[in-house]
């Protein structure tokens, strides 16, 4: 019983402090789990991408397979959840490619090429949503190149 209450107050205090910190700070980023939330939209991002080019089915089931943070509902991304990460203010050399500078709103994300899959298909396409040029594209959903998958999940 104890016990169980000790952990209700840490939790509680963390509460606090999580609120007090989202005030001074759109994302959030929690060292020890992985994830880093957005309180603007209240979406908690993975801190990374799955690191490597990525077709769309292996893209999906790298989503809905990820887990962090004590979370497993995790998915893929709309467009319109991507194209606000978006900043072209914020520049950095994408790792991937050093002719390519990418433009994500925080650090606290770690991407790792241009270009990011979303949900969204159409026939044998799918949407992506480009980090380079700020905009969506289409491509075959087979297609890799520079293409990674970025877990996304609803913060409740």
């Amino acid at each position: 019983m104890k016990r169980t209450l000790r952990t209700m107050l840490v939790m509680a205090i963390m509460i606090m402090i999580t609120s007090a910190c989202a005030s001074q700070d759109r994302f959030i980023v929690h060292h020890g789990n992985g994830t880093v939330l957005d309180t603007k939209t209240n979406l908690m991002w993975a801190a990374k991408d799955n690191g490597s080019d990525v077709n769309w089915p292996g893209a999906k089931s790298y989503c809905e397979n990820y887990y962090a943070g004590g979370f497993r509902d995790w998915r893929m991304p709309t467009k319109d959840e991507l194209a606000g990460l978006y900043d072209a203010q914020q520049t950095r050399e994408a790792p991937c490619a050093g002719n390519f500078n990418i433009h994500i709103v925080t650090d606290a994300i770690k991407t790792t090429c241009f270009g990011t899959w979303s949900s969204e298909t159409r026939n044998a396409d799918a949407s992506l949503f480009d980090f380079v040029y700020g905009r969506q594209d289409w491509y075959l959903q087979t297609h890799t190149y520079g293409i990674r998958a970025l877990p996304v999940r609803n913060n409740k």
